[in-house]
């Protein structure tokens, strides 16, 4: 009952093609790794700053989107993408939008950033994502096949991950893996990554898989990196180094499913059935 999927690391920029030359390496590996899942992290395709996505958005039949479609079909895997800029119906605005591609290239899941990172991160630095992103509305669970196992994800993307609620919701609808493509600041990751990825994967008894973007974009603005993999005990099963790489691991449905036996939280909840 087990399943191997890779997060893709990397450091994107403004520059589109080249961002999408890294992301066919990657996915190149993967394939060559035999990986049936690869996820990349929030913003693959473009990170610059949030205003200047209007400018790039498409929709999710576009060309962009076209490049990540061939890249499942040639690697013949399940491949997920989020922080695409997608077209939205405010003026001057995008969706954060998370897509996951099947080996067909055919989409299988789209879910919209619901919560958007307006912060002061520091003395210095602050950011405004609603000034040019309208938040999604729904929580979206997909279900995914691999031969003898179906996983049952929940989806988020970054500044999601602060918001408890959002997970317990995606586990009462029958998550067992949840997934958080993210950009997570230098600033905010050091304190605060492995402590929130960790609490979810706890609290929720699922994998978390966690992508991030690593290293420096343009001017101040940089990404912690650390791309994990957390069991539904809390163990690290994978972190990355400071650089572009993949990190893989097999998803084990059957420990899952003790974990959840052996502490049957769901059962013991009191408040909020």
């Amino acid at each position: 009952m087990n399943v191997r999927i890779a997060l893709a690391q990397m450091t994107s920029t403004r520059d589109i093609e080249k961002n999408l030359e890294t992301c066919r390496r990657l996915a190149a590996e993967a394939a060559e790794d035999r990986v049936r899942w690869l996820i990349y992290p929030e913003n693959a395709p473009f990170l610059g700053a949030d205003k200047e996505k209007a400018a790039i958005a498409e929709a999710l039949d576009g060309p962009l989107m076209e490049s990540f479609r061939e890249m499942a079909r040639t690697g013949k895997m399940f491949v997920t993408l989020a922080g695409f800029p997608e077209i939205a119906p405010t003026s001057g605005h995008t969706f954060n939008t998370l897509v996951t591609l099947n080996p067909a290239g055919e989409t299988i899941a789209v879910y919209r950033k619901m919560h958007l990172f307006d912060a002061k991160v520091d003395e210095q630095t602050s950011y405004r994502e609603s000034d040019s992103c309208t938040p999604g509305e729904e929580l979206v669970l997909s279900a995914m096949h691999f031969d003898d196992l179906t996983l049952n994800v929940g989806l988020s993307i970054c500044y999601d991950l602060r918001f408890p609620e959002l997970y317990r919701e995606l586990r009462k609808r029958g998550a067992n893996v949840l997934i958080v493509p993210s950009a997570f600041t230098l600033q905010t990751g050091r304190d605060h990554w492995h402590a929130l990825l960790r609490a979810r994967a706890i609290e929720n008894q699922c994998y978390v898989l966690a992508p991030d973007q690593v290293g420096v974009h343009f001017g101040q603005r940089a990404s912690f990196g650390h791309s994990c993999i957390y069991d539904p005990w809390g163990q690290l099963l994978a972190c990355a180094p400071d650089l572009t790489c993949l990190v893989t691991a097999d998803l084990d449905l059957g420990y899952l499913n003790m974990v959840r036996e052996r502490m049957p939280v769901e059962a013991h909840r009191r408040i909020d059935k």
